[in-house]
């Protein structure tokens, strides 16, 4: 049984509740479409402003229901296992008490479990396959498919795709707003939810990592992960308005630039 909306912004109280010392909730400040609020859940024994920190978010598309619950029991379990002194394990990975100990006390972690809780609410509660948030369908749009964004692709990091990339590309984005999967909203950061994620980095300059937990398919995508990485030329990148409506085709030889020592660490970052 997966947690609803309301139970996954209980165990956000609960868990701050009984580990005061080492916790922390954060009202976000935009209230989704349908009137939901929804909070980060600081982990760590220090002030937000004196550790680097890492972002967790969860739920961005609706009907991935498992890792929201994933990161509340995440969460809960270094909560408690730093409190009474032990070590963690997951399937071949463990990890010892040292380690748990550092990571909280070294280190902040946020909490966003749930980014879209309208859009999940509705999943489980109406159409288990939906996938965007609850935005009302423009007016004149007709069709249940109208409604909604896809937070993910609302982002400004190449939200302007027919800008970017090339008319032939094998972009998976929509500026219209009845597809039912992929559209980008009309304007970046025109929701709510994608609002808060921005706030949430914004507002605490010592995150320097994030994590955006999907259930979709077995790959991890890192920086930046719309385009093939590259370390060899450095003026090849988003920046760069000589690649607009060209970048994006099959093996065209044009990738995101990332210098060596970076992609090295995502890479391990990502896989450990």
């Amino acid at each position: 049984m997966y947690l609803n909306v309301a139970e996954i912004e209980s165990a956000i109280t609960s868990l701050h509740g009984a580990y005061p010392a080492s916790s922390e909730t954060i009202d976000l400040p935009h209230l989704t479409h349908d009137g939901r609020a929804t909070r980060l859940l600081r982990v760590g024994t220090r002030q937000s402003d004196e550790v680097p920190a890492i972002l967790l978010l969860g739920g961005m598309h609706a009907r991935e229901w498992v890792h929201p619950d994933a990161l509340i029991s995440l969460a809960a379990d270094l909560l408690e296992a730093h409190d009474i002194g032990t070590g963690l394990g997951y399937g071949e990975s463990t990890f010892t008490a040292a380690q748990v100990e550092r990571a909280l006390e070294e280190l902040n972690l946020f909490f966003l479990p749930c980014v879209n809780p309208d859009g999940r609410h509705f999943s489980q509660t109406t159409s288990a396959m939906w996938r965007k948030n609850r935005r009302p369908a423009p007016e004149g749009s007709v069709g249940p498919s109208c409604v909604g964004v896809d937070l993910n692709r609302n982002f400004d990091f190449v939200w302007d795709h027919k800008a970017k990339f090339a008319p032939d590309a094998d972009v998976h984005t929509s500026d219209k707003p009845c597809d039912p999967q992929v559209y980008r909203g009309p304007a970046a950061a025109s929701e709510p939810e994608t609002r808060n994620v921005v706030w949430a980095l914004d507002s605490h300059p010592r995150i320097r990592w994030m994590v955006d937990v999907h259930s979709a398919v077995p790959v991890i995508l890192h920086n930046w992960g719309s385009d093939q990485n590259q370390s060899t030329t450095p003026s090849d990148n988003f920046r760069n308005p000589d690649l607009d409506t060209v970048r994006g085709r099959p093996d065209d030889g044009i990738g995101e630039f990332i210098a060596e020592p970076d992609l090295k660490s995502a890479v391990e970052l990502a896989e450990r």
